[in-house]
């Protein structure tokens, strides 16, 4: 981390501090690259559920339901952490869930339908439910000014972990032969390797971290979770440019969770590739993601957070155009990386504004309710393909450009949020 790091952090912050939270990100991106984007969702679909006409459907179900969970359980257990001052603890638990969760998915085999969609749903809920709890560090971490950028590293750092956990997993696919084993049966393998790089990456993480928020007390603390939720939906009109985010989150999430949760089994139905070529290409989109991501963190804090997502949300745009015409591995290549691009440089930037524009105090809260827009998204934007495929009798070209309807979406709602007003809402409030 350059000298220039100490500037973009608050006072009492160590660099070395940053770089455990952001390994978190490097821990839990194995998860999201292995499980949901290039392994096991395709070898539900293929293997576990046996090519079935419903298979997809089936997995874009399986994610909502693990998503509707989150959306309720994500505010309060925000709500709850700032009110204890208890983050950390709360991520500790999340982490362990995940963890166990993905590893007992190396157990799920042909027909083993139930098995697997029970362990996604534990597993997914455990990650998203951590996602939140990491991100709503942030605002103890950087200045105002600096959370796009600080945003980025992790983003960016976060990408290298994916692309940790998927070469392990190449390499134990690759070598399936030697052991007499077949590319199918290493799956199961994956998933214990993926579990082990989040624990063990995750380490930094609970030894470093600091929890700088303070306890309620016990008396003030008619803030149980609800009566703070309670307390936000009451005061929701003085945050209206963040309520404008969480709109356009819903939005253009909805299509990157869909890019997320369908990626390989896009690449082999559609272009029919192998496990080993759509993981050597999700290992490319990871560090295209990790450049976007690192890029536009210093892009953001300098052209405007709201400008830089803007831009991305065109790039995804024009991602899906590509995808759609795309009839040869090289032009598909091209969209995954431009994939790649648009992700990590809309994710970083998503959680940038909303560190911008929520109360430091309330952190966890506020990440919790983007919690709810993303996870919204989780939902609205896989099971919309799922349904689309089902319906059309898996016409997944159709779906994908379906997926471009968020972006546009997103991109007019973007047009009403103003930053400079967003962010005095949060830290200068008028007085009620």
């Amino acid at each position: 981390m350059s000298p220039q790091a100490d500037s973009a952090l608050n006072p009492g912050v160590a660099r070395r501090e940053v770089w455990a939270w952001a390994m978190y990100d490097f821990a839990n991106s194995g998860y999201t690259t292995v499980v949901l984007t290039a392994v096991f969702n395709a070898y539900f679909v293929a293997t576990v559920a046996g090519n079935a006409p419903w298979a997809t459907f089936a997995w874009t179900v399986a994610l909502a339901v693990s998503f509707a969970i989150v959306m309720v359980a994500g505010p309060v257990v925000g709500a709850w952490a700032d009110a204890h001052a208890a983050k950390k603890r709360a991520l500790a638990i999340t982490t362990a869930f995940c963890v166990a969760g993905t590893a007992m998915l190396a157990g799920a085999g042909p027909g083993d339908v139930a098995w697997a969609v029970a362990f996604v749903i534990v597993s997914n809920v455990a990650y998203a439910l951590g996602e939140n709890l990491a991100a709503a560090f942030l605002p103890e971490l950087a200045r105002p000014a600096s959370v796009g950028k600080v945003s980025g590293w992790g983003w960016s750092l976060g990408y290298f972990g994916g692309i940790l956990a998927l070469g392990l997993g190449l390499a134990w696919v690759m070598s399936a032969p030697a052991r007499g084993s077949t590319t199918a049966e290493s799956v199961g393998g994956t998933m214990l390797l993926t579990a082990a790089v989040f624990a063990l990456a995750s380490l930094p993480t609970f030894l470093l971290l600091r929890e700088r928020a303070v306890p309620v007390p016990p008396a003030a603390r008619q803030s149980h979770a609800f009566a703070r939720l309670a307390r936000t939906a009451k005061e929701a009109a003085g945050y209206r440019d963040l309520l404008a985010v969480f709109a356009c989150g819903t939005f253009y999430q909805a299509g990157v969770a869909t890019v997320i949760a369908l990626a390989a089994i896009y690449a082999e139905q559609v272009m029919g590739f192998e496990t080993k070529d759509t993981i050597l290409l999700i290992i490319a989109v990871n560090v295209t993601a990790a450049i976007g991501a690192f890029g536009f963190g210093y892009a953001q804090d300098r052209i405007g957070k709201v400008r830089a997502l803007r831009i991305t949300l065109i790039a995804w745009v024009a991602m899906v155009v590509v995808a759609y015409f795309a009839t040869t591995p090289a032009v598909f290549w091209v969209a995954a990386n431009l994939a790649g691009l648009a992700m990590g440089s809309s994710q970083s930037a998503g959680r940038a504004l909303v560190a911008y524009f929520a109360p430091p105090e309330r952190s966890g809260e506020f990440f919790g309710l983007w919690g709810v827009a993303t996870r919204l998204a989780s939902i609205l934007g896989p099971v919309t393909y799922g349904a689309v495929t089902w319906a059309t009798g898996g016409n997944h070209r159709l779906a994908i450009l379906f997926t471009g309807v968020f972006f546009l979406v997103a991109i007019a709602i973007l047009a009403v949020v103003d930053e400079r007003r967003g962010h005095a809402a949060a830290h200068y409030p008028e007085p009620t």
